[in-house]
Protein backbone atom coordinates (compact mmCIF):
# COMPACT_ATOMS: atom_id res chain seq x y z
CA UNK A 1 0.00 0.00 0.00
CA UNK A 2 2.90 2.35 0.71
CA UNK A 3 4.00 1.96 -2.90
CA UNK A 4 0.51 3.06 -3.96
CA UNK A 5 0.75 6.08 -1.66
CA UNK A 6 4.08 7.08 -3.22
CA UNK A 7 2.52 6.86 -6.68
CA UNK A 8 -0.39 9.00 -5.45
CA UNK A 9 2.00 11.71 -4.20
CA UNK A 10 3.93 11.63 -7.47
CA UNK A 11 0.68 12.05 -9.39
CA UNK A 12 -0.20 15.04 -7.19
CA UNK A 13 3.19 16.56 -8.14
CA UNK A 14 4.76 16.69 -4.69
CA UNK A 15 8.50 17.21 -4.55
CA UNK A 16 10.81 14.21 -4.17
CA UNK A 17 11.89 15.23 -0.65
CA UNK A 18 8.26 15.82 0.37
CA UNK A 19 7.23 12.40 -0.95
CA UNK A 20 10.00 10.77 1.10
CA UNK A 21 8.95 12.66 4.23
CA UNK A 22 5.23 11.91 3.81
CA UNK A 23 5.77 8.21 3.13
CA UNK A 24 8.01 7.95 6.20
CA UNK A 25 5.30 9.59 8.31
CA UNK A 26 2.72 7.13 6.96
CA UNK A 27 4.99 4.16 7.85
CA UNK A 28 5.32 5.45 11.42
CA UNK A 29 1.55 5.81 11.62
CA UNK A 30 0.96 2.31 10.22
CA UNK A 31 3.43 0.92 12.76
CA UNK A 32 1.59 2.65 15.61
CA UNK A 33 -1.74 1.31 14.32
CA UNK A 34 -0.38 -2.24 14.29
CA UNK A 35 0.84 -1.93 17.87
CA UNK A 36 -2.56 -0.59 18.94
CA UNK A 37 -4.74 -3.24 17.28
CA UNK A 38 -6.08 -1.06 14.51
CA UNK A 39 -5.35 -0.21 10.86
CA UNK A 40 -5.37 2.95 8.73
CA UNK A 41 -8.43 1.52 6.94
CA UNK A 42 -10.47 1.09 10.15
CA UNK A 43 -9.12 3.62 12.65
CA UNK A 44 -11.76 6.04 13.97
CA UNK A 45 -11.71 9.62 15.24
CA UNK A 46 -11.30 8.68 18.92
CA UNK A 47 -8.32 6.46 18.16
CA UNK A 48 -6.78 9.21 16.06
CA UNK A 49 -6.93 11.40 19.18
CA UNK A 50 -4.99 8.69 21.03
CA UNK A 51 -2.33 8.87 18.34
CA UNK A 52 -2.08 12.63 18.80
CA UNK A 53 -1.74 12.14 22.58
CA UNK A 54 0.98 9.59 21.86
CA UNK A 55 2.86 12.17 19.77
CA UNK A 56 2.47 14.80 22.48
CA UNK A 57 3.67 12.44 25.23
CA UNK A 58 6.87 11.89 23.25
CA UNK A 59 7.56 15.60 23.82
CA UNK A 60 6.88 16.36 20.17
CA UNK A 61 6.41 20.11 19.61
CA UNK A 62 2.96 21.40 18.66
CA UNK A 63 4.42 22.50 15.32
CA UNK A 64 5.61 18.95 14.60
CA UNK A 65 2.28 17.47 15.71
CA UNK A 66 0.48 19.90 13.40
CA UNK A 67 2.75 18.90 10.52
CA UNK A 68 2.21 15.19 11.24
CA UNK A 69 -1.57 15.61 11.21
CA UNK A 70 -1.25 17.55 7.96
CA UNK A 71 0.62 14.65 6.35
CA UNK A 72 -2.02 12.21 7.65
CA UNK A 73 -4.76 14.26 5.99
CA UNK A 74 -3.00 13.67 2.68
CA UNK A 75 -2.53 9.97 3.49
CA UNK A 76 -6.24 9.54 4.22
CA UNK A 77 -7.11 11.39 1.01
CA UNK A 78 -5.11 8.70 -0.76
CA UNK A 79 -7.03 5.96 1.08
CA UNK A 80 -10.28 7.64 0.07
CA UNK A 81 -9.21 7.85 -3.58
CA UNK A 82 -8.42 4.11 -3.58
CA UNK A 83 -11.72 3.26 -1.81
CA UNK A 84 -9.93 1.85 1.24
CA UNK A 85 -12.00 4.27 3.34
CA UNK A 86 -15.22 6.22 2.96
CA UNK A 87 -14.20 9.07 5.28
CA UNK A 88 -11.19 11.10 6.41
CA UNK A 89 -11.01 10.87 10.23
CA UNK A 90 -8.46 13.70 10.54
CA UNK A 91 -10.17 16.15 8.15
CA UNK A 92 -11.59 18.35 10.92
CA UNK A 93 -8.75 18.08 13.44
CA UNK A 94 -7.05 21.41 13.99
CA UNK A 95 -4.02 21.72 16.27
CA UNK A 96 -4.00 24.88 18.36
CA UNK A 97 -1.14 26.60 20.10
CA UNK A 98 0.98 27.63 17.13
CA UNK A 99 1.36 31.33 16.46
CA UNK A 100 1.95 32.13 12.82
CA UNK A 101 2.08 35.72 11.64
CA UNK A 102 1.87 37.40 8.28
CA UNK A 103 4.62 39.97 8.76
CA UNK A 104 3.43 42.52 6.24
CA UNK A 105 1.71 45.87 6.26
CA UNK A 106 -1.38 44.78 4.34
CA UNK A 107 -2.95 46.86 1.60
CA UNK A 108 -6.68 47.54 1.43
CA UNK A 109 -8.70 46.52 -1.64
CA UNK A 110 -8.90 50.11 -2.93
CA UNK A 111 -5.12 50.52 -2.52
CA UNK A 112 -4.54 47.34 -4.53
CA UNK A 113 -6.88 48.54 -7.27
CA UNK A 114 -5.16 51.92 -7.35
CA UNK A 115 -1.88 50.17 -8.15
CA UNK A 116 -3.51 48.83 -11.30
CA UNK A 117 -5.25 52.02 -12.43
CA UNK A 118 -2.23 54.21 -11.66
CA UNK A 119 0.13 52.09 -13.74
CA UNK A 120 1.17 54.30 -16.67
CA UNK A 121 1.09 52.79 -20.17
CA UNK A 122 0.32 55.71 -22.50
CA UNK A 123 2.64 58.67 -21.88
CA UNK A 124 5.76 56.75 -22.91
CA UNK A 125 7.76 57.98 -25.91
CA UNK A 126 9.79 54.86 -26.71
CA UNK A 127 7.66 52.28 -28.56
CA UNK A 128 9.28 49.19 -27.03
CA UNK A 129 9.05 50.59 -23.49
CA UNK A 130 5.38 51.32 -24.12
CA UNK A 131 4.82 47.70 -25.18
CA UNK A 132 6.60 46.51 -22.02
CA UNK A 133 4.50 48.84 -19.87
CA UNK A 134 1.29 47.33 -21.31
CA UNK A 135 2.61 43.84 -20.60
CA UNK A 136 3.54 44.89 -17.07
CA UNK A 137 0.10 46.34 -16.40
CA UNK A 138 -1.43 42.94 -17.27
CA UNK A 139 0.93 41.40 -14.68
CA UNK A 140 -0.08 44.01 -12.09
CA UNK A 141 -3.72 43.09 -12.68
CA UNK A 142 -3.01 39.41 -11.99
CA UNK A 143 -1.16 40.41 -8.82
CA UNK A 144 -3.81 42.69 -7.33
CA UNK A 145 -6.98 40.89 -8.47
CA UNK A 146 -6.03 37.20 -8.63
CA UNK A 147 -3.15 37.20 -6.11
CA UNK A 148 -0.77 35.23 -8.33
CA UNK A 149 2.85 34.63 -7.38
CA UNK A 150 5.97 34.76 -9.55
CA UNK A 151 6.04 31.02 -10.30
CA UNK A 152 2.41 31.00 -11.40
CA UNK A 153 2.96 34.01 -13.67
CA UNK A 154 6.04 32.36 -15.16
CA UNK A 155 4.15 29.16 -16.05
CA UNK A 156 1.13 30.81 -17.68
CA UNK A 157 0.61 29.80 -21.31
CA UNK A 158 -1.83 30.89 -24.01
CA UNK A 159 -3.83 27.70 -23.41
CA UNK A 160 -4.52 28.85 -19.85
CA UNK A 161 -6.47 31.89 -21.04
CA UNK A 162 -10.24 31.52 -21.40
CA UNK A 163 -10.99 35.09 -22.42
CA UNK A 164 -14.35 34.20 -24.00
CA UNK A 165 -15.39 33.01 -20.52
CA UNK A 166 -13.55 35.81 -18.71
CA UNK A 167 -11.37 33.30 -16.85
CA UNK A 168 -7.79 32.14 -16.46
CA UNK A 169 -6.52 28.69 -15.44
CA UNK A 170 -3.68 28.46 -12.91
CA UNK A 171 -1.71 25.21 -12.96
CA UNK A 172 -0.87 23.29 -9.81
CA UNK A 173 2.56 23.77 -8.28
CA UNK A 174 4.74 21.95 -5.79
CA UNK A 175 2.74 23.54 -2.95
CA UNK A 176 -0.44 24.70 -4.64
CA UNK A 177 -3.60 23.31 -6.19
CA UNK A 178 -4.81 24.20 -9.69
CA UNK A 179 -7.76 26.57 -9.99
CA UNK A 180 -9.71 28.63 -12.50
CA UNK A 181 -10.11 32.29 -11.57
CA UNK A 182 -12.46 35.00 -12.80
CA UNK A 183 -10.95 37.97 -14.62
CA UNK A 184 -12.34 41.48 -14.25
CA UNK A 185 -14.04 42.81 -17.39
CA UNK A 186 -11.31 45.44 -17.86
CA UNK A 187 -8.64 42.75 -17.52
CA UNK A 188 -10.23 40.83 -20.40
CA UNK A 189 -10.15 43.96 -22.58
CA UNK A 190 -6.48 44.62 -21.73
CA UNK A 191 -5.65 40.95 -22.32
CA UNK A 192 -7.24 40.96 -25.79
CA UNK A 193 -5.06 43.89 -26.89
CA UNK A 194 -2.00 42.33 -25.28
CA UNK A 195 -2.38 38.87 -26.83
CA UNK A 196 -3.28 40.02 -30.34
CA UNK A 197 -1.05 43.09 -30.64
CA UNK A 198 1.42 43.86 -27.85
CA UNK A 199 2.70 40.33 -27.25
CA UNK A 200 3.03 39.65 -30.98
CA UNK A 201 5.17 42.75 -31.48
CA UNK A 202 7.39 41.88 -28.50
CA UNK A 203 7.89 38.39 -29.95
CA UNK A 204 8.82 39.83 -33.36
CA UNK A 205 11.30 42.26 -31.84
CA UNK A 206 12.94 39.44 -29.87
CA UNK A 207 12.64 36.95 -32.73
CA UNK A 208 11.06 34.36 -30.41
CA UNK A 209 8.44 31.64 -30.60
CA UNK A 210 6.81 30.56 -27.35
CA UNK A 211 3.38 29.78 -25.89
CA UNK A 212 4.25 31.55 -22.62
CA UNK A 213 1.95 34.51 -22.00
CA UNK A 214 4.64 36.82 -20.67
CA UNK A 215 7.91 37.49 -22.47
CA UNK A 216 10.30 39.24 -20.05
CA UNK A 217 12.83 41.92 -21.00
CA UNK A 218 15.58 39.41 -20.25
CA UNK A 219 15.75 35.68 -19.59
CA UNK A 220 13.97 35.84 -16.22
CA UNK A 221 10.44 37.05 -15.54
CA UNK A 222 11.31 37.42 -11.83
CA UNK A 223 13.62 40.33 -12.68
CA UNK A 224 10.84 42.00 -14.68
CA UNK A 225 8.53 41.60 -11.68
CA UNK A 226 11.15 43.18 -9.40
CA UNK A 227 11.16 46.23 -11.68
CA UNK A 228 7.35 46.31 -11.56
CA UNK A 229 7.41 46.26 -7.74
CA UNK A 230 9.88 49.19 -7.70
CA UNK A 231 7.46 51.16 -9.87
CA UNK A 232 4.49 50.26 -7.64
CA UNK A 233 6.42 51.55 -4.60
CA UNK A 234 6.46 54.98 -6.23
CA UNK A 235 2.66 54.85 -6.45
CA UNK A 236 2.24 53.65 -2.85
CA UNK A 237 5.19 53.71 -0.43
CA UNK A 238 3.55 50.90 1.60
CA UNK A 239 4.24 48.38 -1.19
CA UNK A 240 6.98 45.94 -0.11
CA UNK A 241 7.07 42.93 -2.43
CA UNK A 242 4.96 40.44 -4.39
CA UNK A 243 4.39 38.33 -1.25
CA UNK A 244 2.85 41.30 0.56
CA UNK A 245 0.52 41.97 -2.37
CA UNK A 246 -0.62 38.33 -2.42
CA UNK A 247 -1.12 38.35 1.36
CA UNK A 248 -3.22 41.53 1.01
CA UNK A 249 -5.39 39.98 -1.73
CA UNK A 250 -6.03 36.83 0.34
CA UNK A 251 -6.79 38.83 3.50
CA UNK A 252 -9.28 40.97 1.55
CA UNK A 253 -10.91 37.84 0.09
CA UNK A 254 -11.51 36.61 3.63
CA UNK A 255 -13.72 39.64 4.25
CA UNK A 256 -16.11 38.47 1.52
CA UNK A 257 -15.79 34.68 1.28
CA UNK A 258 -15.57 31.77 3.72
CA UNK A 259 -12.36 29.87 4.46
CA UNK A 260 -13.00 27.04 2.01
CA UNK A 261 -13.79 29.44 -0.83
CA UNK A 262 -10.60 31.43 -0.19
CA UNK A 263 -8.59 28.22 0.05
CA UNK A 264 -9.71 27.39 -3.51
CA UNK A 265 -9.09 30.94 -4.80
CA UNK A 266 -5.60 31.02 -3.31
CA UNK A 267 -4.73 27.49 -4.44
CA UNK A 268 -3.80 26.44 -0.92
CA UNK A 269 -3.41 22.67 -0.43
CA UNK A 270 -4.26 22.95 3.27
CA UNK A 271 -6.95 24.95 5.04
CA UNK A 272 -4.34 25.88 7.68
CA UNK A 273 -2.45 27.86 5.00
CA UNK A 274 -5.56 29.99 4.52
CA UNK A 275 -6.26 30.31 8.25
CA UNK A 276 -2.93 32.01 8.87
CA UNK A 277 -4.19 35.01 6.89
CA UNK A 278 -7.40 35.07 8.90
CA UNK A 279 -5.40 35.03 12.14
CA UNK A 280 -4.11 38.52 11.34
CA UNK A 281 -7.70 39.78 11.35
CA UNK A 282 -8.48 40.29 15.06
CA UNK A 283 -12.20 40.48 14.37
CA UNK A 284 -12.09 36.93 13.02
CA UNK A 285 -9.78 35.46 15.67
CA UNK A 286 -12.65 34.03 17.70
CA UNK A 287 -13.94 32.17 14.65
CA UNK A 288 -10.55 30.47 14.16
CA UNK A 289 -10.28 29.39 17.78
CA UNK A 290 -13.68 27.72 17.63
CA UNK A 291 -13.48 26.36 14.08
CA UNK A 292 -13.30 22.56 13.78
CA UNK A 293 -12.32 20.40 16.80
CA UNK A 294 -9.26 21.98 18.46
CA UNK A 295 -6.69 19.89 20.30
CA UNK A 296 -5.02 21.84 23.10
Amino acid sequence: MNHEYKKYLEKEKYRKTTIESYTNQSLKFIDWCTKNDTTPETIDYKTILKYIKYLQQRKTTQKTVKHTIGTLKIYFKHLLSENYRSDNPVENIHIKGIKRNINYTLLEADELEDLYYSFETENIADTYHKLCAKRNKIIVGLLVYQGLNTTELKHLTLEDLQLYKGKIYIKSGARSNPRTLELKAWQVIEFLEYIHQVREEILQRKNLETNKIFIPNNARLSITIQHIIKKLKKTNHKVQNIHQIRASVITNWLKHYNLRQVQVLAGHRYISSTERYLEDDLESLHEIVNNFHPIN
